[in-house]
């Protein structure tokens, strides 16, 4: 969902009612962040993305009524969908990684600096991948891991109905680039970047950028 007039909404959603001022009050400073709602779990988060329609859910894990893995789920179903960074204490633990398959467009480290978190939530909400190279690989390592037998099959099968360029541009996304990192590589604008990534994730079923990494590194051809 794309931001309106320049101003990224986001809505706030952690149990620890802390948590939530200090992000309210943090982004609050930003002009061009809205905080336009708080909610203490993932059921009332779900109720209020529904109703006030932000670009971005700032999402923590851990959670009463309804974790963050099933109100990820949950949103990812919506149409339009919110972008969704789950907040997490532990780089690329199994949460993160269950959030991120759930369809979440990356996470935060809650002891991210302020900087940094508003630095990612315009990102996010641009469309551009929220996991470094280093923590891409340390979470497909993870998922592969625990992956059923066939899944490589099920992946090479889907990116043989990817264009040559599609594919290129699907490996480059599987090493964790960016946009423009990606344009740099392939000598194409950003835009055309974001019309390839746009079409991956109808040609491949996914909702986010770390999902089109997986079915890359699921058919081994990272």
């Amino acid at each position: 969902m794309a931001a309106v007039a320049d101003v990224t909404r986001v809505l706030v959603v952690d149990d620890d009612p802390l948590v939530r001022s200090a992000l309210t009050l943090m982004l609050g400073g930003d002009s061009g962040l809205a905080v336009v709602g708080e909610a203490p779990d993932g059921a009332a988060g779900l109720a209020a993305s529904r109703q006030l329609r932000p670009d971005v859910v700032l999402m923590d894990i851990r959670m009463p009524v309804l974790d963050g893995i099933d109100a990820t789920r949950a949103l990812k179903e919506d149409d339009p969908s919110p972008q969704v960074i789950v907040l997490t204490t532990f780089d690329a633990d199994e949460y993160v990684i269950q959030a991120l398959a759930a369809g979440a467009d990356g996470f935060l480290l809650k002891d991210t600096s302020p900087d940094e978190i508003v630095a990612a939530i315009r990102a996010v909400a641009d469309g551009e991948p929220m996991l470094s190279p280093g923590a891409t690989r340390a979470v497909l390592s993870r998922i592969r891991e625990a992956s059923p037998d066939g899944r490589g099959d099920d992946a090479r099968r889907a990116l043989e109905a990817l264009t040559e360029r599609e594919l290129d541009v699907a490996r480059a996304v599987g090493h964790g680039l960016s946009n423009a990192e990606i344009a740099k590589r392939l000598h194409l604008s950003v835009p055309t970047v974001k019309a390839h990534v746009s079409r991956l994730f109808d040609k491949l079923q996914v909702t986010n950028r770390v999902q089109i990494a997986i079915v890359v590194h699921d058919a081994a051809m990272e």
